[in-house]
């Protein structure tokens, strides 16, 4: 009797695990998404160094930034309250956020580097699906 009740227990344990993969899986997969934007951003603000002779400090401010703002908005997409929303309300609710990010970036590159930054902004801006013309130079 004892066997059986460990078995029954085991059973619920794995069809539990299987249950809650299953859902993980299909809501994006929190940790491996993480680990993919960690490593866009990641790839952007060395290409960011590069491309503008960012100092270590200012490299290193630049991604706690944008690691910091990019989960912000990602949680903005992926709230189930915001899933009935367009995309353009959705953006805006965004909006503010990319205005507070853009405010901290100013402070750490200062005025000149930060309209560099913005036009780099626009050069290396990832091309999303969809017909837009645009692609790179």
């Amino acid at each position: 009797m004892n066997l059986s009740k460990k078995m029954i227990a085991c059973a619920t344990l794995v069809i539990a695990l299987f249950s809650f993969s299953s859902t993980y899986a299909q809501r994006g997969g929190g940790m491996m998404d993480t680990a993919a934007q960690r490593q866009r951003i990641e790839a952007r603000v060395q290409k960011a160094k590069s491309d503008l002779n960012l100092t270590q400090v200012q490299t290193d401010s630049l991604r706690a930034i944008s690691l910091e703002f990019s989960q912000k908005m990602r949680d903005i997409f992926m709230d189930p309250a915001n899933q009935g929303l367009s995309r353009e309300d959705r953006m805006a609710k965004i909006q503010p956020l990319r205005d507070a990010q853009n405010t901290r970036i100013q402070a750490v590159l200062g005025p000149d580097l930060f309209k560099k930054y913005q036009d780099w902004e626009q050069q290396n801006r990832p091309q999303r699906g969809g017909g837009g013309g645009g692609g790179n130079q």
